[in-house]
């Protein structure tokens, strides 16, 4: 029997969301005939690797945010050779910072918001973007710390005053329209699914409370576009080096008519795996039951080593 450990919790304030999804693999796992090991990480990296010793088989990476999917503990299994599920250093690295991600994307000719990367501090007395743009860090995931700044807001003190992600911030055209997300399984699309909040934007609340929003999928959108939708996601997945399951977002701006124009926001090299997540519902979409999902990813970890 194939000895995984689980890896949760970690360090970034993406953590509970971690706890979240851990408990739900550690129990797929186990219902899909592996001897499981779950592993909640703190600060302590000696603890860590003790806890890896002697090593298990494969390591079921369920981390979120910093530390956890930018590289950093990805680069820790590969020292110690041993195989964990998706992606690797490099690809992990790119998607979490965001600019070097969008800098990857434009290469690859996929289409990109307007943007910028500025200090944090001088958006209390200038805007390098007209209004409506977003503002978010430029490592961070789950929407943490996102905001939409529209035409006559005067919260930009209050952001730059409560912001807490480090010197910089990432200023980024708004797009109007639609929120929608494509799962990848090795290079294979899944769906398109529309997020439709339940209230404002898709942010952390949106993403987690029971209720935040409404998943549809398949995505009710110009066939056209939906499959473009499906190519740009396995492009921007290719384009990064992407390894396993990814997720790609997009805005998608029908407000002059289908087919409207899609932009790619970002890649998640980890997609979430609590009751509310996308990645499991497009799975199940396509006929694989969440204990498969969790066993395809276990069966496809790898490491440098």
């Amino acid at each position: 029997m194939k000895r995984v450990a689980v890896l949760q919790g970690g360090v970034s304030p993406e953590r509970e969301v971690s706890l979240s999804t851990g408990a739900q693999v550690v129990a797929a796992l186990r219902e899909a005939g592996f001897d499981v090991v779950p592993i909640t990480v703190t600060g302590d990296l000696s603890a860590l690797i003790a806890a890896l010793t002697p090593p298990p088989d494969a390591v079921f990476n369920a981390l979120h945010g910093r530390f956890g999917e930018d590289g950093a503990i990805q680069g820790v299994l590969d020292w110690l050779g041993i195989p964990y599920t998706h992606s690797g250093v490099r690809a992990s690295a790119l998607a979490m910072d965001k600019v070097a991600a969008k800098a990857a994307f434009a290469a690859a000719g996929l289409p990109v918001a307007k943007h910028a990367l500025v200090a944090i501090e001088s958006l209390a007395h200038e805007e390098p973007l007209p209004r409506p743009f977003v503002v978010k860090p430029p490592n961070q995931g789950s929407s943490v710390g996102v905001a939409i700044v529209h035409p006559g807001d005067n919260r930009m003190a209050e952001i730059v005053a409560d912001w807490e992600f480090g010197p910089l911030a990432l200023v980024e055209e708004f797009i109007p329209g639609r929120e929608i997300t494509v799962g990848v399984m090795g290079e294979e699309p899944l769906a398109v699914t529309e997020i439709r909040p339940t209230d404002g934007f898709y942010d952390y609340e949106a993403k987690y409370a029971p209720g935040g929003s409404r998943h549809v999928i398949p995505a009710s959108i110009h066939p056209a576009a939906y499959e473009r939708a499906l190519e740009l996601a396995v492009a921007a997945h290719k384009a990064l080096g992407c390894r396993g399951a990814s997720r790609a977002d997009f805005r998608y701006d029908d407000t002059a008519g289908e087919p409207g124009r899609l932009v790619l926001l970002e890649i998640n090299t980890q997609p979430g795996l609590t009751p509310t997540s996308l990645l499991p519902e497009q799975a199940a979409h396509r006929g694989m039951s969440f204990p498969a999902l969790c066993a395809w990813m276990v069966e496809n970890a790898a490491c440098r080593a």
